[in-house]
């Protein structure tokens, strides 16, 4: 037994010596699509407003890079260059670097609401949907600026606007939908909390709790 030890390690060794370079970052790509899966399926089962959160911080930014990229002036510059340059020259006809922050200040009030109103209710569903609205507004007067001139400061290789702003309205919809949806759920546990405490307390009785009534009407 003691000698088949050495040899099993021994093989196993060779073996790994033996396998191709790409082996072992296949391995880790595999491993880290495996755990961004299975956070983002937790975040849509259990928390679906900090997935759109998420998603209104990280995808506009990146559709911005892409953008910039695109441009036949900025092929090999890297992104918070670029970005710091639209904001030094900003103008509201032409440039986009304001929609990835009207995005993330929309993002972050709402993070803020979930969770100082504990993940739900209804003055939750109330800043969603101001911030939604507000966000919205200025995205259709921007989309009024600049789709009339077409303008793309970063050349003519560049993409136009029209992603960018359509990301953004789709976007504060799905803020909107969670947001009511979450809502309703939080409505509904609550009726169900009152339906059995009241449940308790005529335990023996023949009355009818309140909560029910209301849930028959």
């Amino acid at each position: 037994m003691e000698k088949k030890l050495p040899l099993a390690l021994a093989l196993a060794q060779k073996h790994g010596a033996g396998e191709p370079a790409w082996a072992r970052p296949w391995r880790w790509a595999k491993t880290a699509f495996f755990l961004v899966a299975m956070l983002a399926s937790l975040l849509l089962v259990c928390a679906p407003p900090l997935l759109v959160v998420l998603l209104d911080l990280a995808l506009p930014p990146m559709l911005l890079s892409a953008h910039l990229h695109a441009g036949a002036d900025l092929p090999h510059r890297s992104f918070l260059p670029a970005v710091l340059d639209q904001a030094r020259a900003f103008e509201f006809r032409s440039s986009l670097v304001d929609l990835p922050a009207v995005s993330a200040a929309r993002a972050l009030l709402i993070l803020c609401a979930y969770t100082v109103c504990g993940g739900g209710g209804g003055a939750y569903l109330w800043v969603v949907a101001a911030s939604a609205a507000a966000s919205v507004s200025y995205v259709l007067a921007k989309a009024a600026a600049v789709l009339p001139r077409g303008a793309t400061p970063q050349g003519k290789g560049a993409a136009g606007p029209e992603p960018m702003l359509l990301l953004s309205l789709s976007l504060a919809a799905a803020h909107i939908a969670v947001a009511y949806r979450t809502s309703c759920r939080e409505r509904r546990r609550l009726l169900v909390y009152r339906i059995d405490v009241e449940a308790v307390r005529l335990k023996g009785g023949h009355q009818t709790p309140k909560g029910l009534k209301q849930c028959s009407v």
